[in-house]
């Protein structure tokens, strides 16, 4: 190394806008905390959300004849537009398992009176799908869609014509 560039070195290394090792991995520690509670703090605002959600869902809706007639025609465009690209399926209906008697535990294990342990709005979607669409012959598939923790998540609902 030439003494020129080992006056470069040290003027480098002398420079106050130089980081030490130590002062890198004490950034480094620092930018992870950093990330790690902007991540808490965006997990924090995610389970508020679904708190208030689950709030939400849990409170049923008056079945009006216009609720009705209103559900019917959504259901039959999201219906014909999933037939038009082929599909035989739609998804209808996304809640947290939280709104189960039971966390999704009967819907994960598909057992028979699934339909027993749902509640608010969910319930009432299985029952519109009992009295307005089973009967024209379709079908309604429950199952959990997400795992957080290893836990079951979300549960869907998907209406099916095939």
């Amino acid at each position: 190394m030439s003494i020129a560039s080992r006056k470069l070195d040290a003027e480098t290394l002398g420079d106050e806008s130089f980081m030490s090792a130590d002062d890198l991995r004490a950034y480094m520690t620092e930018f992870e905390i950093a990330k790690a509670s902007k991540v808490l703090g965006a997990m924090d605002k995610a389970e508020e959300a679904r708190r208030k959600l689950v709030a939400t869902l849990q409170n049923e809706i008056a079945v009006t004849p216009e609720k009705v007639a209103e559900i019917k025609h959504s259901l039959a465009n999201k219906t014909r537009a999933a037939a038009g690209r082929g599909e035989t399926e739609v998804l209808v209906m996304r809640f947290p398992s939280a709104l189960c008697t039971d966390a999704g535990r009967a819907i994960n294990n598909t057992e028979v009176d699934w339909p027993t342990t749902l509640t608010g709005r969910p319930l009432q979607a299985y029952e519109f799908w009992k009295e307005h669409l089973q009967p024209a012959k379709y079908k309604l598939r429950a199952m959990i869609i997400d795992w957080p923790g290893g836990l079951p998540g979300d549960v869907a609902f998907y209406l099916s014509w095939s």
